[in-house]
């Protein structure tokens, strides 16, 4: 065969080559997982077992880092005094007490720049609520929607999660039920533009019982959950006009539900997705904490008296099942 004959064919090898070379590079960008994820941290307030924002954030992030090659996190407590810590993150997460006293309060216009580079954003529990005003109006820019006094309450509830939509976040996650400080009614986006639900529950009606309060009821939540009946989002998606994704989550309040996996799987599944990172169709894959474990990540001592049986039993019924 003459080099003439010959050489079409090698061009075609060439070809064929070059363009399973840029396939499967594509598939590997599409999975990469070289991402920075920032945890921020907010200080102990709620004694043993409540609010352990730092414990938390260290649990999720050793879950990204074990379910992820390549994932890289840093897991701070307070705001970070070196602001260059920002330059190359691919997600916030921000698990801290939030209201007037939000450590993100003086840094909004700081943190405007970060967001504007199109990073992904978490809140965690608390760190959902800001005062109304600019505050809010950024959160409602930045996640699509937030904790607003004398519209959302926060009553402890068990939430019962049996229709899952069809979101990346839930992927490889089952239907559970759980009991947290479920906060619901936020305030969302208009028409709820951009906004997925994705844990969504009709609370019972004692979630209600309380006297009218900024944070414990009013008359806008009893019309929507005793009168109409509606469902409430206590955990949501938002994609951002600018390509960056979101995601606001109330419920964590109490430290031993990191331990229920499905419960850790919305949340790790979902700061992944915020950093860009595709899901596997199963969710991420971690090892499961038991209840001395979890102790062990708690700001404040372990209680002489504390008796781990009654968490390792609802965690051993919630994974075991």
């Amino acid at each position: 065969m003459t080099l003439k004959n010959v050489l079409p064919l090698i061009l075609i090898q060439i070809f064929l080559i070059a363009g399973f070379t840029m396939l499967f590079s594509g598939l590997t960008h599409a999975f990469s997982t070289d991402k920075h994820i920032l945890f921020i941290s907010g200080a102990p307030s709620h004694g043993f077992g409540n609010h352990e924002h730092y414990g938390g954030n260290r649990l999720l992030a050793a879950t990204l880092e074990e379910a992820l090659d390549g994932v890289r996190t840093t897991v701070v407590q307070g705001w970070p005094e070196d602001v260059t810590i920002f330059d190359d993150v691919s997600a916030v997460v921000i698990y801290a007490n939030g209201g007037g006293g939000h450590l993100i309060l003086p840094h909004l216009e700081a943190f405007r720049e970060v967001m504007d580079r199109g990073i992904g954003f978490v809140t965690l529990h608390y760190a959902v609520e800001v005062p109304t005003g600019e505050a809010g109006n950024r959160f409602l820019d930045w996640q699509g929607g937030f904790f607003e006094t004398h519209w959302s309450v926060n009553p402890f509830w068990t939430a019962g999660f049996e229709k899952l939509p069809n979101h990346p976040i839930l992927n490889g996650v089952e239907p559970f039920a759980i009991r947290d400080e479920w906060y619901y009614h936020m305030r969302f986006q208009e028409n709820m533009a951009g906004v997925t639900p994705i844990l969504s529950d009709l609370p019972p009606a004692e979630s209600l019982s309380r006297d009218d309060g900024p944070h414990s009821n009013n008359p806008h939540v009893r019309e929507a959950v005793l009168e109409n009946r509606e469902s409430q989002h206590v955990a949501w998606a938002y994609e951002r006009p600018n390509g960056g994704r979101s995601f606001g989550f109330t419920g964590g309040h109490y430290h031993w539900n990191w331990g229920h996996n499905q419960f850790r799987r919305v949340v790790a599944n979902a700061i992944a997705w915020t950093a860009g990172i595709k899901i596997p169709e199963n969710g991420l894959q971690f090892s499961t904490i038991d209840a001395l474990e979890l102790a062990e990540m708690t700001d404040d001592p372990i209680p002489a008296q504390w008796d781990p049986e009654p968490i390792q039993q609802m965690l051993d019924e919630a994974n075991n099942h």
